[in-house]
């Protein structure tokens, strides 16, 4: 066989399989983590109106908890259910979607976040829909610092210091808890980028 061939051949699945161990594999329930969002928030928004007849609704609800000095915006948090990624919302915000009844996976993850954070910033769950009803699902991201000082490991700084943790929780809210987290949060409208 031909030197040159042998060596481009060897190139192309060296190239390959560099690409395919830096992509990010996802539960079935999430989308290609390729997929980003811009999100745009509108604050005093009207209530939701009811699901469609024969279908339902769910709620998708961001609670960012700030317990350290936070930088920016919230976070955009993304939302995917079936394999697809529904939308996104961005700090303390919602969005809605109609859903066909029937059991549905959800997924939801921090849009962008590198590391060791990466594969465990996912938070999954299902349920089954039903005609007429609305669900309210509600990330939870808290943000925290603890000190390093003297501590040795993972997240400890030479000589001392802050870390800052991360908690993620992706969990089914009550209807009340869900119609109060509309009323105070802006509804949150995003598009692929």
């Amino acid at each position: 066989m031909n030197p040159k061939l042998v060596l481009f051949l060897l190139c192309i699945s060296l190239a390959t399989a560099h690409h395919a161990r830096a992509k990010t594999i996802l539960p079935d329930a999430c989308g290609d983590d390729s997929v980003k969002f811009d999100v745009a928030t509108q604050k005093d928004q009207l209530a939701p109106a009811s699901p469609a007849a024969g279908q339902a609704q769910i709620v998708f609800i961001e609670s960012f908890v700030r317990n350290i000095g936070w930088i920016g915006g919230g976070p955009i948090i993304r939302f995917g259910m079936d394999g697809a990624w529904v939308g996104a919302d961005k700090g303390d915000s919602y969005f809605t979607l109609t859903v066909n009844p029937g059991v549905h996976h959800l997924c939801a993850s921090l849009q962008t976040i590198s590391g060791r954070m990466k594969k465990n910033s996912v938070e999954l769950t299902s349920f089954t829909a039903e005609p007429g009803k609305t669900y309210y699902y509600q990330f939870t991201l808290s943000v925290g610092a603890h000190s390093t000082m003297g501590a040795s490991g993972p997240g400890a700084t030479n000589g001392g210091g802050a870390s800052t943790d991360f908690s993620f929780d992706l969990a089914a809210v009550n209807d009340d808890v869900g119609r109060f987290r509309i009323k105070a949060s802006p509804l949150a409208t995003s598009k692929p980028k």
